[in-house]
């Protein structure tokens, strides 16, 4: 059975687990091969606590999945960020950071019901319009967004991927999505 909840401090490795994989699965053959295969799950977990991402006072709100005690999948959202800068927020808008699911869960459901409860929590939270930002190269996500209903608003940007050994970063562009709350 999958029940969403809050984010708790203890969830860190079990979040950075599922983000590691997700990225691997996902953006296979959309990024370099070498930067999938250094993706560290304990550094993406000291960097959530870090950030304090389960402290209730944060702008951002992570929501995780669970199949049977298992994170299966987890959501993060909050106020829109201005040039994707978490220290430049727009308030006006609400934004859909991530949504990442376990591969092995892919097709279950798991993404639609953390996109339903993002959702929620950012209609709780009285925006009446999101945001997101998602891969132009990533065709079965846009899928996913499309499906539920959002859609490309014209805005495109450019994520730079770094690579080792001092060469330019590979830049993969970016389309911003966006969808009502109230409609």
């Amino acid at each position: 059975m999958l029940t969403i909840r809050r984010e708790e401090p203890d969830d860190a490795e079990a979040i950075a687990r599922v983000h590691v994989h997700g990225w691997q699965a996902g953006y296979a053959g959309i990024m370099p091969d070498e930067v999938l295969c250094r993706l560290n799950p304990a550094a993406w977990a000291q960097r959530r606590r870090d950030l304090g991402t389960a402290d209730p006072e944060h702008p951002f709100a992570t929501l995780l999945a669970e199949t049977d005690g298992a994170v299966a999948g987890f959501a993060t959202f909050g106020p829109y960020r201005n040039n994707q800068d978490r220290g430049d927020l727009d308030g006006r808008y609400g934004e859909i950071l991530a949504v990442y699911v376990e591969p092995a869960y892919w097709g279950t459901g798991t993404g639609r019901e953390l996109l339903a409860a993002a959702r929620a929590g950012l209609a709780e939270r009285g925006w009446t319009e999101y945001r997101l930002w998602v891969l132009a190269d990533n065709a079965r996500a846009r899928r996913f967004y499309e499906r539920a209903g959002l859609s490309p608003d014209g805005e495109e940007s450019t994520y730079p991927v770094p690579l080792s050994g001092g060469r330019d970063p590979v830049r993969l562009r970016e389309l911003r999505y966006t969808a009502r709350l109230d409609g």
